[in-house]
């Protein structure tokens, strides 16, 4: 069961802006599955709250496509220190699951859409940001944080079962 608390918070307060996102708190499972302390396990945590499927079992696959990774050998098998997205087996990985990548932003193209409601598609998404994958659910974020940076934060696209 996944560990999840429902909030609204004001996260542009700071900066004279009124914007409200929802936010919901989920670790994807984590504490269930038994692990604990802080980890860098982001992309496992979105694939898991949206694709359904426990967390151990992503995390056990993540783990392997990054231990097989050419020049990972510090790593070693795990997922809790991150994932290269870039890598052909992460995007092999997405594709077995039914996802389809759909970028959002190019080289020179500045951003054009933001983690907000009204700028992403209904629907479950596994959506990259700068340095971090979280989970949108219907215009709700789905995350251990809130990532959003009041609306600000750019998004370089987002997977979504086709």
């Amino acid at each position: 069961m996944n560990t999840t608390k429902k909030m609204t918070l004001d996260m542009n307060q700071n900066i004279g802006r009124t914007d409200k996102m929802e936010f919901v708190f989920n670790d994807g499972g984590r504490e269930a599955s038994g692990r604990k302390g802080l980890a860098r396990d982001c992309v496992c945590r979105s694939i898991s709250i949206i694709t359904g499927y426990p967390y151990a079992e992503i995390y056990d696959a993540l783990a392997n496509g990054n231990g097989t990774e050419r020049g990972n050998k510090k790593k070693g098998f795990t997922a809790r220190n991150g994932i290269h997205t870039s890598r052909k087996w992460f995007k092999d990985f997405m594709k077995e699951l039914g996802f389809v990548w759909t970028p959002t932003m190019g080289i020179g193209t500045g951003c054009k859409v933001h983690l907000k409601s009204d700028e992403l598609p209904e629907g479950r998404l596994v959506v990259s940001v700068s340095k971090h994958y979280t989970a949108v659910i219907d215009g709700v974020i789905h995350d251990t944080h809130n990532p959003s940076r009041g609306g600000t934060r750019c998004v370089y696209g987002y997977w979504k079962r086709g």
